[in-house]
């Protein structure tokens, strides 16, 4: 049984023992209905709404699913096999702002190039990379170059 139906049924059975606000203790029960009544109003345009986004989120899922199948064409988009995909070969770093604590991402070439400017406050941030082998005549690419 769902919440209306509960409160109407209620509200029924309140008339029917002929609860009235002439004692205390009947206009308090008579308060406690009307105020479950707003609330299952309320509810039911919360679910009503609910359902509304559900069906958007769903219709924004298919035209999603449409636009992957154009742009990757029909091969399945395999997020573990980055091989297939061209511009996607270089690797990818997670990066946390120290002046506004803001996570952004940066491939391999922007960390490598030793500096990148925080897109949401502006702040210049630099980067020292050690070349983690050991051999002395490395090509390897370093701030130090």
């Amino acid at each position: 049984m769902s919440v209306v139906k509960k409160v109407e049924y209620l509200k029924g059975l309140a008339e029917g023992l002929g609860i009235d606000d002439s004692s205390k203790e009947g206009k308090l029960l008579l308060a406690i209905i009307g105020v479950l009544d707003d609330m299952s109003d309320s509810i039911g345009e919360v679910v009503e709404y609910v359902n509304e986004l559900t069906d958007q989120v769903d219709s924004i899922d298919e035209d999603l699913d449409l636009l992957e199948d154009d742009f990757y064409g029909d091969d399945d988009f395999d997020d573990d096999n980055d091989d297939d995909y061209g511009e996607f070969d270089s690797d990818y770093y997670d990066v946390e702002c120290p002046q506004c604590s803001q996570e952004f991402t940066i491939d391999e070439e922007t960390l490598l190039d030793g500096e990148v400017v925080c897109p949401s406050c502006g702040e210049k941030l630099e980067f020292e990379l050690e070349c983690g082998c050991d051999d002395e005549d490395c090509d390897c690419k370093t701030d130090s170059e």
